[in-house]
C-alpha cells in the first residue's frame, strides 16, 4: 500500500463502493491529558450515500450528513445531535450530543480533509461512468 493511502480501504466492488480512513482523536474532558483514541472513519456510497459514519472504540457510532463535517471544517456546522466546527487552523472539533449526555472530540483536520476526499473520489467513478450505446 502506498504511503500516501495508508490506513485507508476502498471497496472495490462496483455495486457496494466504500470508504474506511482511520483517525486519532482526543475526548475532551477535565482531565488535563486525555490519551488519544482510534477513529474509524466510513463512508458507504451504495448504502448511506451523503452520511459519513464516526465509529468510536466500544461500538460507539455516530452517522450524519457528509455536508455537515464539509462546512464544519470552515465554519462552525450544526444538523440534529452533531455540530463540528475549526478550531484554529489544524484541528476540528466535533460534539455529539445523546440523551446519555455530550461528547465533545478534538481531531486534527488533516485526515478529516483526506477523508472527505477519498468519498468524493469513491463518487467519482460513478458520476464520471461513460453512458451505455444509445438506441
Amino acid at each position: 500500500m502506498s504511503p500516501a493511502v495508508e490506513g485507508h480501504t476502498e471497496g472495490h466492488a462496483a455495486d457496494r463502493p466504500s470508504v474506511e480512513d482511520h483517525a486519532r482523536a482526543r475526548i475532551v474532558t477535565d482531565a488535563p491529558l486525555s490519551n488519544p483514541v482510534p477513529v474509524a472513519l466510513r463512508y458507504d456510497a451504495a448504502g448511506s450515500p451523503g452520511a459519513v459514519c464516526f465509529a468510536f472504540p466500544g461500538g460507539n457510532e455516530w452517522i450524519f450528513p457528509r455536508d455537515l463535517l464539509e462546512s464544519g471544517l470552515r465554519a462552525p456546522a450544526r444538523k440534529g445531535d452533531v455540530s463540528v466546527w475549526p478550531c484554529g487552523r489544524a484541528q476540528t472539533v466535533l460534539e455529539f450530543h445523546s440523551p446519555d449526555g455530550v461528547a465533545v472530540v478534538q481531531f486534527d483536520s488533516s485526515p478529516l480533509v483526506r477523508f472527505l476526499r477519498h468519498t468524493y473520489a469513491t463518487d467519482a467513478p460513478a458520476a464520471t461512468a461513460p453512458a451505455g450505446p444509445r438506441r
